[in-house]
């Protein structure tokens, strides 16, 4: 058996946390789980200290497609004991790391949350290439992070040739400005948020336009929202989503535009 790659990371988890980017996956990327040929394989990597979130996602996902074949992975053994008791057709769980040991079948989807947030930055590469050899043609590693409670998100989305977008999303009661949500950007981009980098160039013009968009707020805070981000899509940003993924606060961007420099 192939020693698992990786280390083992704290593995802090939350009931509910990861429910933004699910949301995400059972929406506008729902498409790649109904066109798979036979079951679709999702993986939910590095789940943590519980295997609740791996729970969640199977039930989530199954709306999508009923056939779905969640694969909780975790480098730490304990924690993948932790997970067997709750196993049941369509969920299971097992040891590994990035080389996603799933049996000769392609990942539809690799959901690594707040693992590779504890690597250096300069063993992400590394770590998407060893991951994208296990996708499908139309796989995705989806590498993000997220405050304790979920109400902050950012997630990377990588296919088999490489990174396509980056996804942000806010708990938008309460919110002070957009770019609070730097300090919960994937360890490829957290410490690019400095001026002269695409990820901060980003940052700065959501703030820009969610300041303009203050009259807004007497509509309510989504309708500021929406607002802002029509306007940074009128100034140019790549934006691919549009106002039915606002109203949820979130917002994805193309990687071209937030992609670090050399």
């Amino acid at each position: 058996m192939q020693r698992p790659v990786g280390t083992i990371t704290r593995g802090t988890t939350n009931p509910n946390r990861l429910r933004r980017v699910d949301r995400w996956l059972a929406g506008p990327q729902a498409w790649r789980l109904r066109r798979a040929v036979g079951a679709p394989v999702v993986v939910d990597l590095g789940y943590g200290a519980s295997p609740v979130t791996a729970v969640e996602l199977h039930d989530r996902l199954r709306r999508v497609r009923p056939d779905i074949q969640v694969v909780g992975i975790e480098i730490d053994p304990e924690r993948v004991a932790l997970g067997i008791p709750l196993e049941r057709d369509g969920l299971r769980f097992v040891l590994g790391g990035f080389e996603v040991p799933i049996e000769g079948r392609e990942a539809t989807v690799v959901r690594a949350f707040n693992v590779l947030r504890q690597y250096d930055e300069s063993q992400v590469p590394d770590a998407w290439a060893t991951v994208q050899q296990r996708l499908a043609p139309d796989g995705l590693l989806v590498d993000g992070t997220c405050d304790e409670l979920g109400r902050r998100s950012a997630w990377i989305a990588v296919g088999r040739t490489g990174p396509l977008s980056l996804s942000l999303s806010w708990r938008l009661r309460g919110l002070d400005r957009p770019s609070d949500i730097a300090e919960r950007l994937p360890k490829a981009l957290i410490h690019r948020n400095v001026d002269g980098e695409p990820v901060h160039a980003w940052l700065q013009a959501l703030d820009r336009a969610w300041l303009h968009a203050a009259h807004h707020a007497s509509f309510g805070v989504r309708q500021r929202f929406l607002s802002a981000v029509s306007a940074a899509r009128d100034d140019g940003w790549p934006i691919q989503d549009g106002p039915a993924r606002w109203r949820l606060g979130e917002v994805t961007v193309d990687w071209s535009a937030v992609a670090p420099r050399p």
